[in-house]
């Protein structure tokens, strides 16, 4: 099942983080549609391979720019460029993203270049491209990249897991405030990858875990759950089941509803309690 209506030869898609990973991914998969492909990231020589391999289907036109998506102007020319060589866009994929491991106070230029890139080169994206879309006239699509970690929030890597969290409640608040719009044929929609193998996991682990979905099944995953109506795209792994998602999610949720100690799953005092409750 796909969204013909989105997926159809003629069409263009906007997809920032494309040199590799679930960028890539997508953008193949439009390539394979026949869509026009503008792919975006920072890495130049990655992306510019990344763009051979998305020539080589035949599709439509395929043009690579390097784009930093913290840089608000750039993403602005970006779209003016756009929509002056294709006229629209049907899919608009909100998809760079970094991490480094932060803590809460240390790694001060970590935190700001992961916000910068996560949280606010979705934020631009959203700012330069939505309003032209809705204008347009026919229905389109737009896919913030999110994450379980701004869901559940485990440690590790808190700025990633803060800009994750926030481009949930942007995501949340776009499509409400689309909804709301007579006429509108725009739909926002939150894409939450389970363990993917991609080029972030890619430097810390060599190969392949058993566990890890493939970036081609996110996507996959994306193109049915947009057929499908569904905002929030919640994908499992090949040791995750959407159960064991959907569990966990509500745990994190009753920290606050129950008064319990934030992060409590990852709290000594709760592990046994934690364990039973996911197997109950």
């Amino acid at each position: 099942m796909s969204d013909d209506l989105i997926f159809h030869s003629g069409r263009t898609a906007v997809i920032t983080g494309a040199a590799s990973g679930i960028g890539l991914a997508a953008a193949l998969h439009c390539a394979k549609a026949g869509m026009n492909v503008v792919m975006t990231d920072i890495a130049a020589e990655t992306l510019i391979a990344a763009a051979g391999q998305v020539t080589a289907i035949g599709g439509g036109a395929v043009e690579a720019v390097v784009l930093d998506v913290g840089d608000f102007d750039a993403v602005k020319r970006l779209k003016d460029e756009v929509f002056e060589r294709f006229g629209e866009v049907a899919l608009l994929l909100n998809n760079a993203g970094r991490g480094f491991g932060s803590k809460p106070f240390e790694a001060y230029d970590a935190w700001r270049s992961t916000l910068d890139v996560n949280l606010w080169g979705v934020v631009h994206g959203v700012q330069a491209f939505t309003q032209a879309m809705i204008d347009q006239g026919a229905p389109a699509r737009i896919v913030n990249t999110g994450s379980k970690q701004g869901i559940t929030n485990p440690p590790g890597d808190l700025a990633y897991n803060v800009s994750k969290a926030a481009v949930k409640t942007l995501t949340e608040g776009l499509q409400h405030s689309l909804r709301g719009i007579e006429g509108c044929q725009v739909t926002a929609h939150l894409l939450i990858p389970g363990f993917t193998y991609t080029g972030l996991i890619q430097k810390r682990i060599p190969e392949k875990p058993a566990s890890a979905w493939t970036s081609e099944q996110v996507v996959e995953e994306m193109v049915r759950a947009l057929a499908a109506g569904d905002f929030y795209i919640l994908c499992p792994d090949n040791e995750t089941t959407r159960e064991m998602d959907a569990k966990r999610i509500l745990w994190s949720a009753g920290d606050l509803a129950e008064g319990r100690p934030a992060l409590s799953r990852w709290h000594p005092d709760f592990a046994d309690a934690f364990a039973d409750y996911m197997k109950s």
